[in-house]
């Protein structure tokens, strides 16, 4: 099998699962959903157009960067003039993950042509978020778990040289292997995106942690200088 990656930044993006009404949460990482909806729309098709063969993908996230999050107090109005319900919208800002989907190395590369060359605009989550540079990094050989734990760390420079430190553990959030493994259910796999009826199932993550990716700006002792730790003889001179 192979690997599909995306690299997903940008200055704001929302990952909604379950948002409702006047409150629009957002997922703390990149939903499957919203990254085979990313995927649709750079194919060209309608929201009404079947989505069988995308479903069948399997998904993976990984946390580079987590970004902070950031709310939104949202006004609008309809056609008529007249105000729509006040609502707050969630944002995360400054975040970047590594997002991967694995099928036949085939169907991957006409994946890959269409992000790199899409039909309609990209955007993550919702259409006041687009992607910073090029979607896709590339193609993987091998398993989707195993390519997200070794894969090299894609946070923004600045990211990694303010964590300074050698390595760095970061979180990964995947489909289970197997009706067996254990993990979270979410309601976060799309069956249809037709607006008249939206339609999502079940899936079940697992997560764990991608542990010693090497960073390759990192500057330990710089790190130390701004882990804030609390000395209370420095003053003294040690004494």
């Amino acid at each position: 099998m192979s690997v599909l990656l995306l690299r997903l930044a940008a200055p704001m993006q929302s990952w909604g699962d379950s948002s409702r009404f006047t409150r629009r949460e957002t997922r703390p990482e990149p939903t499957k959903s919203g990254v085979l909806g990313l995927i649709a729309a750079a194919q060209g098709r309608r929201r009404t157009d079947p989505l069988e063969d995308l479903a069948h993908l399997r998904f993976g996230v990984r946390v580079d960067q987590p970004g902070r999050l950031v709310r939104d107090f949202h006004t609008a109005h309809d056609r008529e003039g007249r105000s729509m319900p006040l609502s707050y919208r969630f944002y995360l800002g400054d975040a970047a993950f590594l997002a991967a989907v694995e099928a036949e190395r085939g169907l991957l590369e006409g994946v890959e042509d269409a992000l790199r060359k899409p039909t309609f605009p990209l955007y993550l989550g919702r259409r006041s978020c687009p992607p910073v540079g090029p979607v896709s990094i590339g193609l993987r050989d091998g398993d989707l778990r195993d390519v997200l734990l070794t894969e090299p760390w894609h946070a923004a420079p600045w990211h990694q040289r303010r964590v300074g430190a050698a390595a760095v553990d970061l979180e990964v959030v995947r489909d289970a292997r197997s009706a067996d493994e254990m993990g979270e259910v979410v309601r976060d796999e799309p069956v249809s995106f037709d607006p008249v009826r939206r339609e999502y199932g079940w899936r079940t993550v697992v997560r764990e942690m991608a542990v010693a990716i090497p960073n390759p700006r990192a500057d330990p002792a710089g790190a130390s200088r701004r882990s804030g730790a609390h000395d209370p003889m420095a003053l003294l001179g040690g004494a």
